[in-house]
């Protein structure tokens, strides 16, 4: 006879669950507060939204953050793509060791640290600090990432199928396109989402690497903060927390559904 769920794992996952969600409700809620004070309520408003998208500086902000976070993730991804294709069918290559140990170095590396390496580097080679330092400082932040995810979907992936398409006489690229890449598709956008949230979520690296015109959202977010939160504050991360939710619900639709591999010809 099955045994339910005790009273107590019930308790422990509703005191988790509140806890990581409440606090994100009660914001969402007082982006529509009517009253400056966000400690206040004064009523159900959209003022807040409204002059959210008639402050030009944060709204410059929010434009560098995403093209930042797009362009970084899809080379992070590309990339990650490639490295995972190495650390699983290239085996014996010489550089493997090195190549996995420099990517997952990121992962446990403080920021701190790789913002200020990263912006040594960038002085050492001359590059002025701006959008695409920041740019491709995330890239390097999440190229670790991206090719933890790839690699876990390559190594689980039949390669008779990629094999067969290449008895039948479609060349090699051509074999990874129609009949890998669909597969790992869903890892692939996973990967992607990660990064490009990743990215949204930086303050430290971008703050070592950022430059005039380059400055993200959550440096304007951190400056506005010390003086005070502004309820503008709260309706731009409502609108973070929904296009974030939008996403992981199209990367599970994708996941969710089976991929279909076309015969090649």
């Amino acid at each position: 006879m099955k045994r339910g769920p005790s009273l107590f794992n019930l308790v422990s996952i509703g005191l988790g669950l509140a806890f990581l969600y409440v606090p994100i409700l009660v914001l969402i809620a007082y982006s529509f507060n009517a009253s400056r004070l966000v400690t206040v309520w004064g009523g159900v408003s959209t003022r807040w939204y409204v002059a959210l998208f008639e402050d030009a500086r944060l709204m410059e902000a929010i434009w560098v953050t995403v093209r930042v976070g797009a362009i970084s993730a899809t080379l992070a991804t590309a990339l990650g793509v490639f490295a995972a294709i190495a650390l699983v069918r290239a085996r014996r290559f010489p550089g493997r060791t090195a190549l996995a140990g420099g990517l997952y170095a990121t992962l446990v590396m403080p920021e701190v640290i790789l913002g200020l390496s990263l912006l040594l580097l960038f002085v050492s080679l001359g590059l002025p600090r701006g959008f695409w330092t920041v740019t491709l400082a995330h890239a390097a932040l999440t190229l670790a990432y991206a090719t933890v995810i790839v690699r876990a979907r390559l190594q689980s992936f039949d390669g008779q199928l990629e094999e067969a398409a290449k008895d039948l006489g479609c060349p090699a690229w051509k074999a990874f396109m129609l009949v890998t890449l669909p597969v790992i598709a869903p890892a692939v956008a996973a990967a992607w989402m990660l990064a490009f949230t990743l990215s949204l979520d930086d303050l430290v690296i971008a703050s070592f690497t950022s430059g005039p015109g380059a400055t993200t959202l959550p440096m304007r977010l951190y400056s506005a903060v010390r003086l005070g939160v502004d309820p503008k504050i709260n309706a731009v991360s409502t609108l973070l927390i929904v296009a974030v939710a939008v996403g992981v619900m199209i990367v599970g639709a994708l996941q969710g559904r089976q991929p279909k591999v076309r015969a090649p010809g």
